[in-house]
């Protein structure tokens, strides 16, 4: 199991020697911008390290939306971030479930996922895997809860997709992390990448704020046996820099029996 960290992009190389992590996650543009990525100058060495690299597309992106502002151009960010990150041999490009505005068709959500898929297609698909992750608010997002998840994954069947399993964003969005991984794997048959936060927010509260591992209203023994059972790669996208994210990284590896 690799255990690393979403760390600042200038240098990810650099970061994860700080944190001994094994992976890393940045942004390869502003999460809150729509700009391309550029390409980076540092891609052969990031190529050649023994680091496993995590892309994660901006926030801004929602292909499930029913306003076509915001659709057509998520879907050209997604498919500019897969090919950067293609470029680097990340070994995913994860992005956030999306949501349609109040009173707008849920189903058409789903629908909108379905042609950013074909969309892809269209130029050859995705050039990397890409990791849908679960979100921990909104009343009409397309990830929140597992049943709108199942009907996600239904809209998807005929193309590959993967998951990645928010720890905090499941607990704040209103699923018992007991018995999560069961629940999550019965829906979409796999777990690619577990995000392991602990969160500032009580349950069901809708609140997207991470804590440290052994902070924050979820027990970490639980967080430690949904990650054992996840059985995949980790990324801890908690506060305090290297010196907190590591301490997470540090406590993971001892309670899981792993070594870096």
């Amino acid at each position: 199991m690799r255990i690393g960290a979403h760390v600042d992009p200038a240098d990810p190389l650099a970061e994860a020697a700080t944190r001994a992590a094994e992976a890393v996650q940045f942004f390869l543009s502003d999460p809150q911008g729509w700009k391309a990525p550029e390409p980076r100058e540092d891609a052969d060495r990031l190529r050649a390290a023994d680091v496993d690299l995590y892309v994660h597309a901006p926030y801004v992106i929602n292909v499930a939306t029913l306003n076509n502002r915001i659709r057509i151009p998520s879907r050209k960010l997604l498919l500019g971030h897969a090919a950067a990150a293609a470029q680097l041999d990340a070994r995913g490009l994860i992005v956030h479930g999306g949501h349609v505005n109040a009173g707008d068709d849920l189903a058409v959500g789903f629908d909108n996922w379905r042609k950013t898929f074909a969309y892809a297609a269209d130029s050859g698909g995705f050039p990397v895997p890409v990791l849908i992750e679960n979100t921990a608010g909104g009343d009409n997002a397309c990830a929140r809860r597992l049943d709108a998840l199942a009907r996600l994954w239904d809209a998807l069947g005929d193309y590959e997709v993967g998951f990645c399993l928010d720890t905090c964003h499941a607990h704040a969005g209103g699923e018992e992390l007991l018995d999560l991984v069961d629940r999550v794997k019965a829906i979409t048959g796999r777990i690619d990448l577990v995000h392991a936060n602990n969160s500032k927010g009580g349950f069901n509260s809708g609140q997207d704020r991470h804590d440290n591992l052994d902070g924050g209203t979820i027990d970490p023994e639980l967080l430690v046996a949904v990650i054992r059972a996840a059985d995949a790669p980790v990324i801890v996208e908690t506060p305090g820099g290297a010196t907190g994210q590591g301490a997470d990284i540090a406590f993971l590896r001892e309670q899981l029996g792993t070594e870096a």
